[in-house]
């Protein structure tokens, strides 16, 4: 019987199954400031390595965004800061969109099962998810840097089992990475639903049998 549901949050509870890393790649080639995954990606992961760790627990959710963009168009060489905040602006804006129509659904869910959350974050996950209005619905919100482990370490997701005081057994992961999310509740024997983005509407999920969806609404009309 399933007890829990936990969710990875970037890419998941804040877009249809597309990374940060993708969302601010689109959103710099559209501001013209960057034109090949080449150079961006190892940008990126320098940035976002960067936060990791280094920012206040009460940072805001806006703050933590605008932070990102501006590493980024500085890292790209845009001496004008306006850029970096239009960015952070759209972003922003598309993230809370999609958190207000997944709302609704959380609220519901929470009613029928206790819900948790498992990211790789900044070490604000619980203020951005205060600022998101979602914080109410889960009974646990787990951010990597600060207990120490990231996914796919099946710590983290133990850590959050254990919190909710249900087994792997009884709980289903629902996150966007077939390497992080997947592959770590696969470790830990989890099952686990892919909310894959529409780039990989064609793709195959890690194990057979798994779901796949396309839009987070449409976990609830599974057989958990």
């Amino acid at each position: 019987m399933t007890a829990a549901l936990l969710f990875d949050f970037g890419g998941t509870l804040d877009a249809d199954g597309l990374t940060w890393k993708a969302r601010l790649f689109r959103l710099c080639c559209d501001a013209g400031v960057v034109t090949t995954a080449a150079r961006f990606d190892p940008l990126f992961y320098a940035v976002d390595d960067a936060l990791v760790g280094a920012i206040p627990p009460t940072l805001s959710f806006e703050d933590t965004v605008l932070r990102l963009a501006a590493g980024l168009a500085r890292g790209l060489g845009v001496a004008d800061d306006a850029v970096g905040a239009r960015i952070a602006r759209r972003f922003l804006e598309d993230a809370r969109r999609t958190v207000d129509r997944n709302a609704p659904l959380l609220a519901r869910l929470s009613r029928r099962y206790r819900l948790g959350i498992v990211s790789n974050f900044y070490g604000n996950l619980a203020t951005v998810c205060h600022n998101s209005g979602i914080a109410p619905f889960f009974s646990v919100i787990v951010d990597s840097a600060r207990i120490g482990w990231a996914k796919p370490d099946p710590r983290i997701f133990q850590s959050a089992l254990d919190t909710l005081n249900v087994t792997a057994a009884d709980a289903w992961f629902v996150g966007d990475s077939l390497a992080r999310d997947m592959a770590g509740a696969r470790g830990i024997g989890m099952r686990h639903i892919w909310l894959a983005g529409a780039a990989a509407r064609h793709g195959t999920s890690c194990c057979p049998g798994d779901p796949i969806v396309h839009s987070l609404e449409d976990v609830e009309g599974l057989p958990l």
